[in-house]
C-alpha cells in the first residue's frame, strides 16, 4: 500500500510539473527602502510590494508558453502622498491629482528556452492617472499602479486578454 501511494503521489507531482510547463514571473526589488513614498510600517510596505508582485504574476499569464519574464524593479512611487496618521494606526495615502502620480523603473527580461528574446529598461508613469476610463473597480488596492503596468505590459510584452 505504501507503494502505491508513492507512486500516486509521484504521478500527481509529475503532472503538476508538466502542467507547469507555462510562464514563470520573477520580481525582485531592488534597494526598496530607497523607493519614494512607501508605507513606513513594514508589514504595509512588504503588503504592497506583494501586490505589485501578484499583479505582474497573473500579467505573465498571457505571456506563451515557454516564455520566462523576470523584472527588476528599480524605483516605485505609488500614486498619492502617504500622510501619517497615528490615530487609525497606518498611513493615510491621499490623491489629489497634481502631480502625485504612479510611477516605476523596472528593467525586463524575457526569455524562451534559456535564450533572451526582449529586454530593456522602463520608465512608466502615469500623469492623468485620475481621468478617463478605468479598468478596475475603486476598491482595488493599487489600482492606478496596475492601470500604468498593464499598459506598459501591453505596449511591451505580451497582448493582455480583453478586460471587463
Amino acid at each position: 500500500m505504501k507503494s502505491f501511494m508513492k507512486d500516486i503521489a509521484l504521478a500527481g507531482l509529475l503532472a503538476l510539473a508538466a502542467g507547469g510547463a507555462s510562464a514563470a514571473v520573477t520580481v525582485t526589488y531592488v534597494h526598496p527602502e530607497t523607493f519614494h513614498d512607501l508605507p513606513f510600517a513594514t508589514w504595509e510596505r512588504d503588503d504592497m510590494l506583494a501586490q505589485v508582485t501578484d499583479h505582474f504574476t497573473k500579467l505573465g499569464k498571457s505571456l506563451p508558453e515557454g516564455q520566462d519574464l523576470r523584472i527588476e524593479v528599480l524605483d516605485f512611487d505609488p500614486a498619492g502622498r502617504l500622510i501619517p496618521n497615528a490615530r487609525l494606526g497606518r498611513d493615510l495615502r491621499v490623491l489629489s491629482g497634481s502631480a502625485d502620480w504612479p510611477r516605476m523603473d523596472l528593467r525586463y527580461t524575457v526569455e524562451q528556452n534559456g535564450q533572451v528574446i526582449k529586454s530593456g529598461e522602463a520608465k512608466l508613469s502615469d500623469m492623468n492617472y485620475q481621468q478617463g476610463p478605468h479598468h478596475y473597480f475603486d476598491s482595488e488596492p493599487l489600482r492606478y499602479e496596475k492601470e500604468m503596468i498593464d499598459e506598459w505590459f501591453e505596449k511591451t510584452i505580451a497582448p493582455l486578454p480583453r478586460r471587463r
